[in-house]
This record gives C-alpha cells, structure tokens and sequence, in this order.
C-alpha cells in the first residue's frame, strides 16, 4: 500500500467500525428499506437512520435533526442548495477560493435561470479579505456561496465574519465544509449558517457516496429538485413538503449512513480537537522541515487557521512531473494539478504548472511523514 498523503481527497484509511458497519448492512439480512414497511427489518433500518440522523445533526449543532438531509455527497448538497434557492434577477457572491463543485452551479444558475454572480478575488496567499466580500454586495444580492477551507492551501475562511455579513444585509449564506467536517468543530446554530453542504468520505471517515447538508434557512424554502417514492401520503400528487421528505425523494443509502454514522461517533470518540492536533502536526512538521529548500515554492498562508493541506511545487517542475515522481519511485500518493479550483490557481500563477497537494489525516503515522520528508529532500538533491 501507498504512503497515502491525500485525504484532501477522500480517506483511505477508515475506521475498522465504518466498515464492519457497512458490511452487517449488505451481509446481515437485517435491513431492509426504511419507512417502507412494518416488518422487523423495514423498521431495523429506519430505527438506525433515525438514530444516525440525529447523532449527526447534534455533531453539526443543529437542533432540529429533521433538516439533516441526507445526499451522495457535498457536490449534489451545493446543487441543490444553490439552485434550489437562486430565482431569475438575483445576484450570489463567491470567491476565488473555490471548488467546482460551488462555481459551476453558479454558472449554472446563471446560464439557466438568468442569475447575477461575482467571484471576490484573494491576494497573493489565496486568502480573501472580508471587506471586499461586503463590498460585493449589491441591491439584489440574495446569497454567499462560499468554501469553510480552501482544498489548495488549506487556509480557513472566518464563518463567523461570513454569517455576519449575511446577517446585516438580509443573505443566505451557503457554506461548503467539505474540507472541515470532522476536521473542525462546527456548530451551525451558533454560527448561524443558513445551509452547510458536507461529504461523508473525507474527514468524517464514512464510505465514499454519501453526504448531506444541514438546513436553517426555512424561509425561503429550498425548491424540490426530485420528486417520488416518499413512504408516506402515497395518494398526494404533490412531494411532501416537510423535512427531511422534502429533499429525500426514494430508497436512501442505508449503507453509506450508517458507516457514516461510525465515522462521526469515531470523531467523537476520540475527540475531533485531539484529531486535529495530530494532523495538523503532522503537516506542520513537513513544512517547517521543508520551508527552507531553495528549490521549493509553498502556498497559502501558514500563520492562518488552517487544515493539514501542505501545497508545494519545485521551482520550474510540473506539479504532476513531481507527483509521478513521488508514486513511482518513492510510492508517495499525493494529488497533482488544478484540484478542480481553478480560479485559485489563476490567483496563485499556477494554472499551467499546476500545485502537488500533501494533506495529511489522524490516521497518517509518524513514521509515513518522516518517510515523505526524505523523500522531498532526495529529489531535491537531485535537481
């Protein structure tokens, strides 16, 4: 197996219990499809969703666990979010900082429904500045779709700053947390974010397919973008309209909830604060090993809040050059390229070299960093 150094992508490793989880769902013949029967193991399954709905709702802060939707994962949560809540005539404001998986519903919105947007630039680090975000703001501005944590440099964005704005002009604020959900603790009721979108493969540790958003904008509604299966009020020719139904049309992933279920009280259990200082060690021990190579070039701002992304490049080397380098001789897995952020790139000067990505997890060990150390320094010797 690899020296895995791309949980900015999706975690390798999983807790043991994720996936005895998800095996006793396939294996078990003890779940069958929940809220659609009476039987012992209809009602199995939707006992355990029940249950996993609620223990994730109270890991994000959100009281009322019926609006925890449940989804495949962030890139379907900010579709719906996005689209569901952006009329003809409106304006939203993003940033440079983004994923596709933010940008392109926007453009969407824009090519569809006839929306407005405005992308907020960062400096040179790919940090923005929240008086530029405010000055963004027009007459019908209607939302802030914006990213908890660049998947680039790992720098954090201050929600607090974010709601806050909103909350002064009337917003909704969108926040996609998939970078930060198990990484850093978030409470949506206080923090007062209107719809957090999140992945369960990530730092939550769950199996890849499945995610979800909270929601605490209730007024306006988030339009239905499918409609069907419901288990309920069969004969109405209309969708349920309450929540979780409204936006969970059809069998949901038993599977994937429930191992996600495991990766969020395997957070909890050993405490999402002493995760993080681990990782966060981890990365800040490569880069303090690393900082002072004249052949390297690091990005983002590393006295900032941040998660435990490192984003590096040889001078003058492609990014995937270096990547494949690290693979195959040195069986380093690391994310080359774009990281389908592109307009972070153009900020950063590195669209056409591209970025090599190290972020590091809880379950990464001393001994695989040291290794990855030695391995950056080799090559540069070689250069």
């Amino acid at each position: 197996m690899s020296y895995y150094f791309d949980y900015g992508a999706t975690s390798l490793k999983k807790p043991k219990e994720v996936a005895d989880k998800v095996y006793e769902v396939l294996a078990s013949a003890k779940y069958a499809n929940a809220s659609r029967g009476s039987y012992y193991e209809a009602n199995n399954a939707f006992r355990e969703v029940f249950m996993a709905r609620s223990d994730i709702a109270k890991f994000f802060g959100l009281k009322e666990e019926d609006r925890l939707v449940f989804t495949n994962n962030s890139t379907e949560s900010l579709n719906i979010a996005i689209l569901g809540l952006l009329n003809k005539g409106d304006h939203v404001i993003t940033t440079s900082m983004e994923h596709n998986s933010v940008l392109r519903p926007i453009y969407l919105a824009h090519e569809t429904i006839g929306c407005e947007y405005t992308v907020v630039k960062g400096d040179k680090t790919g940090m923005i500045d929240y008086v530029d975000l405010e000055k963004a703001i027009q007459p019908n501005t209607k939302m802030i779709a914006i990213t908890h944590s660049s998947n680039v440099t790992g720098n954090i964005v201050d929600l607090e700053k974010v709601v806050a704005i909103c909350k002064k002009h009337n917003l909704i604020s969108v926040v996609d947390a998939s970078q930060t959900a198990g990484v850093v603790p978030i409470d949506v009721d206080k923090l007062g974010v209107d719809v957090l979108c999140f992945t369960g493969h990530k730092s939550l540790y769950g199996p890849q397919g499945i995610g979800g958003f909270c929601v605490r904008l209730k007024d306006p509604e988030i339009r239905r973008y499918k409609v069907g299966g419901s288990g309920v009020r069969t004969f109405d020719k209309v969708h349920p309209g309450e929540y979780p139904l409204r936006l969970e049309a059809g069998t949901l992933n038993t599977s994937g909830i429930l191992g996600l279920h495991e990766g969020v009280k395997y957070i909890n259990k050993h405490g999402i604060d002493n995760l993080y200082k681990k990782q966060i060690d981890f990365a800040n021990k490569f880069y303090n090993e690393l900082k002072d190579l004249d052949c390297l070039e690091f990005y983002g701002d590393f006295t900032k809040d941040r998660t435990a992304v490192v984003a590096l490049n040889f001078k003058g080397i492609s990014a995937s050059d270096v990547a494949d380098v690290l693979a195959e001789e040195y069986d380093i897995a690391v994310r080359p390229g774009a990281h389908c952020a592109p307009l972070m790139h153009e900020v950063l000067g590195t669209q056409e070299q591209g970025i090599v990505r190290f972020s590091f997890s809880s379950m990464n060990t001393e001994e695989e960093v040291d290794y990855a150390i030695k391995a950056i320094k080799s090559i540069a010797k070689e250069i």
